[in-house]
C-alpha cells in the first residue's frame, strides 16, 4: 500500500485556509484530510491520525509526501516510525513525484466552489469537506478506478477478494 500526502492553499474571505490530505493510491480515495487556518505540523499529522484510524494499516505501508518542513521535521517523522509506516520523499526540486496529490488539489478546485474568496473560513470548510466525503470518494468517477467511484472501486475489490478466497 502506498499512501500519497500534500498541502495545499486556500484563499478565503477571512484570509488563507490550508488543507491536507493523505490518498490511497490504490483507489485514489482521500482517507485522512485536515483544514487549518495555518500550516503547523498538527494539520498534517491530524490528516494522518484520520488515516491511520480510518484503514488501520499493517506496518510497511509507504507514506510518500514532498520535502515541506511539516513532513520532514522529527515529530511527524516519528509519527511514520511509530505506526510502521515507511517515508518516501520527493526528490528535491521535483514537483512531479507528488503529480496524484497535486491532480486532486487541481479537481478539488476546478469542481468544487468557485466562490471560495466570497466565503467565511467555515463556509469554505463545509464546502470541502462536503466535496471530498459526499463526492469525490462517494460519487466522483476515475478513469483510474475503471470509470467507479473510490468507494466503489474499493467494494469491487472487496467483493472480487470474498470470491476467490471463500468460493
Amino acid at each position: 500500500m502506498v499512501w500519497a500526502s500534500d498541502i495545499t492553499y486556500i484563499k478565503t474571505m477571512e484570509g488563507w485556509l490550508y488543507l491536507a490530505v493523505v490518498m490511497d493510491l490504490y483507489s485514489r480515495k482521500i482517507v485522512g484530510w485536515s483544514l487549518a487556518r495555518n500550516m503547523a505540523v498538527d494539520m498534517v499529522k491530524n490528516a494522518l491520525i484520520m488515516a491511520i484510524g480510518r484503514r488501520k494499516p499493517d506496518p510497511g505501508i509507504i507514506h510518500h509526501s514532498d520535502r515541506g518542513l511539516q513532513y520532514a521535521c522529527t515529530e511527524y517523522r516519528r509519527l511514520l516510525q511509530n505506526y510502521g509506516m515507511l517515508s518516501s520523499m520527493s526528490r528535491s526540486g521535483n514537483c512531479l513525484d507528488n503529480a496524484v496529490a497535486e491532480r486532486f488539489f487541481r479537481t478539488l478546485k476546478t469542481e468544487s466552489s468557485l466562490s471560495w474568496r466570497n466565503m467565511s473560513v467555515e463556509e469554505v470548510k463545509r464546502d470541502i469537506v462536503d466535496y471530498v466525503e459526499m463526492f469525490y470518494n462517494s460519487e466522483r468517477l476515475h478513469s483510474h478506478d475503471r470509470y467507479l467511484s473510490p468507494n466503489d472501486y474499493e467494494k469491487m475489490r472487496d467483493t472480487l477478494v470474498r470470491v476467490s478466497v471463500f468460493p
